[in-house]
């Protein structure tokens, strides 16, 4: 049996964060990931070319001042989102898409040089790979005197005076069953929580050169008639690597992966031309089909509904469990800005 004073649940951005955070107390700390893979819902993808596509969390803005705060203090730079060009807006499959261009006026978004993994990357480096258990999957939470006991999937039990869940709350509620069982309210409210980059797929064609560059496109599309929704220019700052990136509708999860290759395709081969046939490789995620993140919901739940919610602020099971997560932030929630929010806020009960 194992002896804990604290267990982060999730190495996701909240995660580490909150280790992070809590390693500056002096705080002991262990973090249960479910996963194989550390990061959660920041996930890149480096392709042959060297191009480094998000799959997951991307982009942040001026607003996000947690997050930015943190980028300096890790020393992880970071540059402005390509938008120069002219950007398109389809609004009907047989009418030829609106041409416009995004001033310079407008609010930045930014991108993480290297790719957001870079993030994670570091806060592993000062968190300890060693306090991270990989493929450990918190099955149930018993609630005991003076402690709570966590079993994982494989049988291990962990003793912890605290316990603090980084999940989706809809997941948690879903997949960990609890002793006493959390209040039907909890419970209720969790089912309806929407979780960040459920329903998402996110696509990226790599290129050996940004040939709609050269044609004066931005990489920019909006869409209301295609498969493609969004995309955007994903190229890397330094013009080692090219691809084009964005969202696809989420839909199309009942295609299969090379039926929505070929939509994408002919989407961007009618946009930008015969050229958009010489990529070097697709790929996507289609994070519904990612069981550690997302569970279907039981009834319709809105993007970012009960996001923040106050009774995501409160401590449950005698102040021994606590909720954390993006979704849980009272600010920026369901966005990496919002993952820190939920870190630090969570930080301060200890």
């Amino acid at each position: 049996m194992n002896h804990n004073k604290i267990i982060i649940i999730g190495a996701g951005l909240s995660g580490l964060m909150t280790a992070y955070l809590l390693k500056k107390k002096g705080l002991e700390y262990i973090i249960l990931e479910a996963n194989s893979r550390i990061g959660g819902r920041i996930e890149t993808v480096t392709g042959t070319s060297g191009s480094t596509m998000e799959m997951g969390a991307t982009w942040f803005s001026n607003p996000h001042q947690h997050l930015l705060a943190l980028l300096a203090e890790l020393e992880i730079s970071y540059f402005k989102q390509h938008t120069q060009g002219v950007s398109l807006f389809e609004t009907m499959s047989f009418v030829p898409p609106q041409k416009f261009e995004i001033s310079d006026a407008e609010e930045s978004s930014y991108r993480i040089e290297g790719g957001t993994i870079k993030l994670i990357e570091r806060l592993v480096d000062e968190v300890g790979v060693d306090t991270i258990r990989t493929e450990t999957k918190v099955s149930s939470i018993k609630e005991l005197s003076d402690c709570l006991e966590i079993i994982d999937s494989n049988g291990v039990v962990y003793l912890a005076a605290k316990v603090i869940s980084t999940l989706p709350p809809h997941l948690l509620v879903q997949s960990i069953t609890f002793e006493p069982s959390l209040s039907t309210s909890i419970q209720s409210l969790a089912k309806k929580t929407h979780t960040w980059m459920g329903e998402s797929i996110k696509f990226a064609v790599e290129y050996k050169k940004p040939f709609w560059r050269e044609q004066n496109y931005s990489g920019t599309l909006y869409s209301q008639a295609s498969i493609i929704q969004e995309m955007y220019d994903h190229s890397n700052s330094d013009k080692s690597g090219f691809a084009l990136k964005g969202f696809l509708n989420g839909g199309t999860y009942t295609l299969s992966q090379e039926e929505r290759k070929e939509k994408v395709l002919l989407q961007l081969t009618k946009l930008y031309g015969d050229e958009t046939a010489n990529y070097i490789a697709y790929h996507e995620k289609v994070w519904r089909e990612e069981p550690l993140t997302f569970l279907p919901y039981e009834q319709l739940v809105l993007g970012h509904e009960n996001n923040g919610h106050p009774e995501y602020q409160k401590a449950l099971l005698n102040n021994k469990l606590f909720l954390s997560g993006s979704e849980t932030a009272v600010k920026n929630p369901g966005y990496m800005e919002g993952a820190i929010v939920a870190a630090k806020s969570i930080a301060t009960h200890f």
